[in-house]
């Protein structure tokens, strides 16, 4: 069994009206230091079994599904875990 972390954010030259009210929110509440927010998504998928390639099979599911690849980028972490 595999734990998949699956990261999306957006790509840096899109613009982020979300993170711009979160920052302003930030300033708003005396929080200065803060210069820039960006907001992303984080997915857990738990896998049962290796159907061949996983590491093609998860950036097939990200490409198609999780991630909109023309304002996103993705990352993943993948992480075996053992059953007791």
């Amino acid at each position: 069994m595999y734990k998949v972390k699956v990261y999306v954010t957006l790509k840096e030259s899109v613009l982020d009206p979300q993170g711009t009210a979160v920052q302003k929110s930030l300033h708003a509440l005396s929080y200065e230091e803060v210069s820039e927010v960006r907001i992303g998504k984080y997915m857990e998928l738990t896998i049962s079994k290796d159907e061949g390639d996983l590491e093609k099979r998860i950036e097939e599911m990200c490409e198609k599904l999780l991630a909109n690849t023309v304002i996103e980028n993705y990352r993943y972490e993948v992480e075996e875990v053992v059953s007791l």
